[in-house]
């Protein structure tokens, strides 16, 4: 899944971080998927809004994202821990089918499995498009991405490393044991469910620690 994740996770992020209007908030391809969507439960009441989502490379939906509470702005050092961060209070939640290593469609090669780690590192990545060195020059921000890319996919690839600490929030309604880091950008957070699917999550102004996951029942809802 390494690389057509970390295609897809890089898509969004244009001109400044931002993520293009065109690459949200189009329901089609979650419905294509062959899989549970999750999102915070139901004492959730603040916004949601639909992300985008990432296909595998024989065209099957393997994961998407879905927004609640404030759609961020990018994040840079000028507005760390001031009036702007206090204002944004959001959380991310990933979803990302499970399944095992598996033949291409026309049988030349293999497609990766997804994992735990891959939830923590679309999530971990999907954190970083809302960041962003202000006072960096424009030339130098792809080299700073893909720097802070990699020591993602690093942290994910160690969910049992020093930086992880272990966190239990119920999902449909069974607690359920994740992986949890905090960052001076925001927190990250992975797991799975008895639903064939793995969850991540992140987010900024909302803690984690209270937060509930439960399958959204009906995404077409959101279109």
């Amino acid at each position: 899944m390494e690389t057509t994740s970390r295609a897809v996770a890089q898509t969004p992020a244009g001109e400044g971080g931002e993520q293009s209007p065109s690459a949200r908030r189009t329901v089609d391809g979650y419905l294509r998927a062959p899989f549970p969507w999750y999102g915070l439960d139901e004492a959730f009441t603040g916004p949601r809004w639909l992300m985008q989502v990432g296909t595998a490379a024989d065209g099957v939906v393997e994961h998407g994202s879905i927004g609640h509470g404030d759609e961020p702005s990018v994040r840079n050092e000028h507005t760390a821990g001031g009036e702007q961060d206090a204002k944004e209070r959001f959380a991310v939640v990933v979803t990302v089918a499970a399944h095992p290593v598996r033949r291409s469609p026309d049988g030349t090669g293999l497609l990766e499995a997804t994992s735990v780690s891959s939830a923590a590192w679309l999530a971990g990545v999907g954190l970083l498009s809302f960041t962003w060195p202000g006072q960096m020059d424009h030339s130098l921000r792809d080299d700073w991405l893909e720097q802070q890319t990699e020591t993602a996919w690093v942290l994910a690839d160690d969910l049992d490393g020093p930086d992880w600490t272990a966190l239990s929030l119920p999902v449909d309604g069974v607690p359920t044991p994740f992986h949890y880091r905090e960052s001076e950008f925001g927190w990250v957070l992975a797991g799975s469910t008895e639903q064939g699917v793995h969850l991540g999550a992140y987010g900024r102004g909302m803690s984690a620690y209270g937060l509930a996951f439960a399958v959204v029942k009906d995404i077409g809802a959101y279109a």
